[in-house]
């Protein structure tokens, strides 16, 4: 059947509409936080992750919030996590490259309009980085809002939905809050919702973001630093200590002791000959306590959760060449093919398919959604791996692949364009 005929057949017998317009309203409960990491205790941040996990989700959504706004290292580095994934330009491929015997005509002409329709998107850069948060929390959702236009279907805004607002109800099956449904929450429509859970291939999707992993880092963390401030509060403050005799009364203790007071605070004071006042100096010559090493530990296991290593981020005090930098480097950029890789697969699912469905039909390849790579520091190396594949080799390289790599843009029909010796 040629390819015109199949868009005709699938006009006549239109797949199941999405419901159109915007479902999650916002909501004034969105914009309070109860605040859970105030007072938090290992017994608390257990009972907060077993609730997550028996389906309420708000105190462990708005804890992992707070872990990001109060510890400025585990901040760095999930934005450097986030960051390297959603610094770089997407681009949505045909799946005509990445499959072999599929029709180049209609699969092209699915790329380009799932391309025209996320580019007129404003708010479609913004989505991404929502859905990036799931990093995280290993769950992050986003409303598709339809309208009909130009007698076809297409998405026209990518709402975010607050962490809060989300539940888990029979089966563990997601659903979200509304003003309707304050308790239970309503069900998660087909080709309506965006779902992303990149850590977890079965089981909870609570369980296995990288927020639950160094929760438990965080409040030790959080516990040394503020045991770390009262001692530096303290700190080489001289001791001071009066003796009394035995015959002393309970009156006499008491005044002794007001007057031990008064002379931290006034630096004078008044006692009896039979007094015996002595002042001991904090000791500055020993080691310290240790809360300064137990951070810097806990900052590392940080570290390695989020990024991998830790040489590209903690360096200080840390022995090393310049080939272990690069090793721990490579293992960061692995983890960001694998991060790029799992958006784009929930991006094609549930964002990309249901677009190619509704115009085109069932029978259509839904292209792909990548991140476009990053350009190489070293040109010259790039120039002369180029040289060898094409003039040697034989291979063909797409020359769009090479203009966007070295980040040349392409000549326009009847543009002045620099000549080579070769040309």
């Amino acid at each position: 059947m040629k390819w015109t005929q199949r868009i005709v057949n699938h006009l006549r017998t239109p797949a199941r509409r999405p419901r159109l317009g915007r479902v999650i309203q916002p909501r004034i409960e969105d914009t309070f936080r109860d605040y859970p990491s105030a007072g938090l205790t290992p017994s608390r941040l257990a009972a907060i992750l077993r609730d997550a996990d028996a389906g309420a989700l708000s105190a462990c959504m708005q804890l992992f919030e707070e872990m990001e706004e109060k510890d400025a290292h585990l901040y760095a580095g999930a934005n450097t996590r986030r960051l390297a994934l959603t610094g770089l330009d997407w681009q949505v491929t045909s799946a005509a490259r990445v499959l072999e015997g599929v029709d180049r005509a209609p699969a092209d002409e699915a790329a380009d309009f799932c391309r025209e329709v996320l580019s007129q998107l404003e708010t479609f850069d913004e989505a991404l980085q929502h859905l990036s948060l799931a990093l995280g929390r290993n769950l992050a959702i986003a409303e598709l809002v339809w309208e009909p236009i130009g007698g076809e279907f297409r998405i026209v805004e990518i709402v975010p939905i607050d962490f809060a607002r989300i539940v888990f109800g029979d089966l563990d099956r997601l659903r979200i809050l509304t003003a309707e449904e304050p308790t239970d929450g309503i069900e998660l429509t087909p080709n309506k919702f965006v779902v992303h859970t990149p850590h977890n291939v079965s089981g909870h999707p609570s369980r296995g973001g990288l927020l639950r992993v160094t929760a438990m880092a965080y409040l030790a963390k959080n516990l040394a630093l503020k045991d770390w401030m009262i001692f530096s509060e303290i700190f080489g403050m001289p001791v001071r200590i009066a003796r009394y005799e035995p015959s002393a009364s309970a009156e006499e203790k008491n005044e002794l002791l007001n007057m031990l007071e008064s002379l931290g605070s006034n630096a004078a004071g008044i006692f009896s000959r039979a007094v015996d006042l002595q002042i001991v100096e904090a000791n500055r010559g020993t080691q310290g306590p240790p809360y300064e090493k137990l951070i810097d530990f806990l900052n590392r296991e940080i570290s390695k959760a989020w990024l991998g290593q830790t040489l590209t981020t903690d360096v200080a005090g840390v022995s090393g060449v310049l080939s272990a930098t690069m090793v721990h480097e490579q293992v960061r950029k692995d983890l960001r093919a694998d991060d790029i890789r799992k958006e784009g697969r929930t991006i094609r699912r549930n964002i990309l398919a249901p677009l190619v469905r509704f115009k085109f039909g069932p029978d259509v390849p839904v292209p792909y959604f990548t991140r476009k790579p990053s350009r190489p520091q070293n040109l010259k190396e790039l120039s002369a791996v180029l040289d060898s594949a094409v003039n040697h080799l034989g291979v063909r390289v797409p020359a769009a692949w090479a203009h966007d790599t070295l980040g040349i843009p392409q000549a326009a029909d009847g543009e002045a364009v620099l000549s080579g010796v070769n040309q």
